[in-house]
């Protein structure tokens, strides 16, 4: 009896010991959060101060609530990433500020308020860039919440750009570019298109998605992961409210071009006029299933 007792609780001692183990490998390999910002108080857009000579406002301050400050220095990008004002009329076609709404949990929030009016002398936009990033060849997942207006979406035949990222020489033609669209169709009807490019008329991939509804004037949760490799092991991930609008499965460069720089959040198409909302951002250095 003192024989099957003894067994009985070395058992029990083992198998405590092993998910112990097993317990301190999934913390060790967990994704780390390497930014968080819901644009709470004190944070603020630091604007340029002569538009002539330069072009891009830096978002800065420390987020009360998350700790993290601006701006975003992800894989050692640069101090003068911000919004990217171009072709912006003075900042009259295209124009950003902290605003203050009721977010996606029925409360008062800050939030990133971007609209564009119109287009003036061609591609007006204002994206927020993340610039010349140093280690462009790690994974990143980004998730955040936005809301869009209906009236630009749904349009006949016009598409919005909404997230991307460039490898370096991309301009050049040898490098890769990452990008989401909202598209239309030619009923007006919004669907999601994510695509993979050696440059703007050559696409290496595309992936259109009708089955998931485009929410208007409400938000909805977006989430891109993408683990950067020239090789099939290669993974570009898009979703909306959790579901999967595109999962592409292969290279995610180009002659083994590192990233050079992120658009974060973009406000860019050719239906105008058109606004967005950006809250409660995360950037983490793997995937959060």
């Amino acid at each position: 009896m003192k024989i099957i007792q003894i067994n009985f609780l070395l058992a029990i001692t083992l198998l405590s010991y092993s998910c112990n183990k097993t317990d301190a490998v999934d913390t060790t390999n967990s994704p780390t959060l390497l930014f968080s910002s819901g644009f709470e108080d004190n944070v603020y857009i630091e604007e340029t101060p002569d538009p002539d000579l330069l072009d891009v406002d830096i978002i800065k301050g420390t987020d009360l609530e998350t700790g993290f400050s601006w701006p975003i220095d992800v894989l050692g990008a640069s101090e003068e990433s911000g919004l990217h004002y171009i072709s912006d009329d003075n900042k009259q076609a295209v124009f950003s500020e902290i605003q203050q709404v009721i977010g996606h949990n029925g409360e008062m929030t800050n939030t990133l308020y971007q609209e564009e009016n119109y287009e003036y002398l061609g591609d007006t936009q204002c994206p927020y860039e993340i610039l010349d990033i140093l280690d462009g060849r790690k994974d990143l997942y980004v998730k955040y919440w936005m809301k869009i207006d209906a009236t630009s979406n749904t349009q006949i035949d016009k598409w919005r750009a909404l997230f991307e990222y460039k490898t370096k020489d991309y301009a050049e033609g040898t490098g890769f570019r990452l990008i989401s669209y909202i598209y239309t169709d030619q009923q007006g009807n919004p669907y999601w298109h994510w695509q993979g490019d050696q440059d703007p008329q050559n696409s290496i991939w595309e992936i259109d998605n009708y089955d998931i509804p485009v929410p208007l004037n409400q938000w909805f949760l977006t989430e891109y992961f993408w683990h950067w490799s020239e090789e099939d092991d290669g993974r570009a991930l898009w979703k909306i409210n959790g579901q999967v609008v595109g999962d592409h499965f292969g290279p995610t460069t180009r002659n083994a071009k590192p990233i050079d720089f992120i658009i974060l959040t973009q406000i860019y198409g050719d239906a105008n006029p058109k606004h967005q909302w950006i809250d409660d951002l995360e950037i983490w250095d793997g995937l959060i299933e």
